[in-house]
């Protein structure tokens, strides 16, 4: 795919990114959204300021550099990446701009003597071909989206049909197209991502499916978050009638819906919504599911009245509440935490299940780990994590 001396050159900076990956793209991140503000509503503020987004991204960029002689193995991380540039609605126009921001960074961080013209050529060259390549793949998807019945591109006006309240925390709006046409059908798993305008500034968030498809709205359950623009503005101010932009459906991170060993959703907190549409979307398959799921107590346990009603309806559906810290009156499963010796009560004796797992992210490492101890191989153990995969897995 590139030239010899193009892999060189590539090859050396690599104990350079391990080092300084960070340092340039933090930098990068500080220059680009500073000279170009109109990029900042593709960006969420509190991934920035966690350092989260520097860290993906160097990681991302130190894997492209050490496999640049063999990108091929690189292409299981593509679809991620693929599908949340989807989601945002980036475009071929953006891909010039972070490409002249990352080559500054990668110069200004490591100095010139460093990062000669020949090193920077031949990251120009790398970047370019990883471009055009997500351009075109980006570009079927969008064409893919447009082409489904409903389906379409960019934006789409929807409304605010209905606001519910389903814990002390989080709060459901169905959301209706404006123009009246159908929706099309999405995977559970996936994400809307919402464009709104708030204080004369557009921001974009994306936040999981929590209702089945194939329904006249999209629901989206989203939890308060303490000093989230985002999140506030929905709880506060939008209300039944509220005119919403909305991005297609979008996410690789999806329920498999031809399998059929045992399912088990593991979740905490909001990491419950994602995990609705999927049992919303199987209960009725017979397939068996257990659904556990993990709150402080009861007045910010989400959808029990919901799942307690499917499991009821549906006899291979089974609930388990943990909470950590039970208010008198509250009725759960289990006090404490999702632990190895809690999993191995509630799971088949094989192990031979699909495990789910989202939340927070102490919580996801807490589970993982307690599912690789119980021998669930890696390939069924699922999730949807922000940041490298080590945090999550320690690899």
């Amino acid at each position: 795919m590139f030239k010899p001396q193009t892999i060189a050159l590539i090859q050396a900076t690599v104990p350079l990114l391990k080092s300084r990956g960070e340092d340039i793209t933090r930098h990068f991140y500080r220059a680009m959204l500073t000279d170009h503000p109109e990029l900042k509503a593709f960006f969420n503020e509190a991934h920035q300021a966690e350092g989260t987004q520097a860290r993906a991204l160097a990681g991302a960029v130190l894997a492209y550099a050490s496999h640049i002689d063999r990108v091929h193995e690189l292409a299981p991380a593509l679809p991620r990446i693929i599908q949340k540039h989807v989601a945002l609605g980036v475009q071929p126009a953006h891909y010039p701009i972070v490409g002249a921001c990352l080559l500054d960074a990668i110069r200004e961080v490591l100095g010139a003597d460093v990062a000669t013209d020949e090193i920077i050529a031949a990251w120009a060259e790398a970047y370019g071909a990883l471009a055009q390549l997500l351009i075109d793949a980006e570009e079927q998807v969008y064409a893919a989206t447009a082409a489904l019945p409903g389906g379409w591109r960019g934006q789409r006006a929807m409304v605010v049909a209905r606001k519910e309240r389903e814990s002390e925390l989080i709060t459901s709006f169905y959301l209706q197209p404006v123009d009246g046409g159908p929706l099309p059908p999405f995977q559970p798993g996936q994400y809307l991502t919402l464009v709104l305008h708030i204080a004369g500034r557009t921001v974009r968030r994306n936040y999981s499916l929590s209702d089945a498809p194939g329904k006249a709205w999209y629901r989206v359950s989203i939890k308060r978050e303490d000093g989230g623009l985002v999140s506030n503005w929905m709880h506060d101010t939008a209300e039944v009638g509220t005119r919403l932009d909305v991005q297609a459906p979008a996410g690789e991170f999806t329920l498999d819906a031809a399998a059929t060993r045992p399912l088990v959703l593991v979740t905490g907190g909001v990491g419950i919504t994602p995990a609705m549409a999927m049992l919303e979307s199987t209960a009725a398959s017979g397939r068996p599911i257990r659904f556990i799921h993990a709150a402080r107590h009861g007045g910010v346990h989400a959808f029990r009245e919901r799942v307690d009603l499917l499991a009821a309806t549906h006899g291979n559906v089974e609930a388990l509440y943990v909470y950590d810290a039970p208010r008198d009156g509250d009725e759960p499963h289990e006090v404490g935490y999702v632990t190895d010796a809690l999993l191995a009560r509630h799971l088949p004796e094989d192990r031979d299940v699909d495990l789910y797992l989202l939340g927070p992210k102490p919580f996801m490492q807490a589970v993982y780990r307690a599912g690789r101890s119980l021998g669930i191989p890696t390939t069924q153990l699922r999730y949807e994590f922000f940041g490298p995969a080590e945090e999550l897995v320690g690899a």
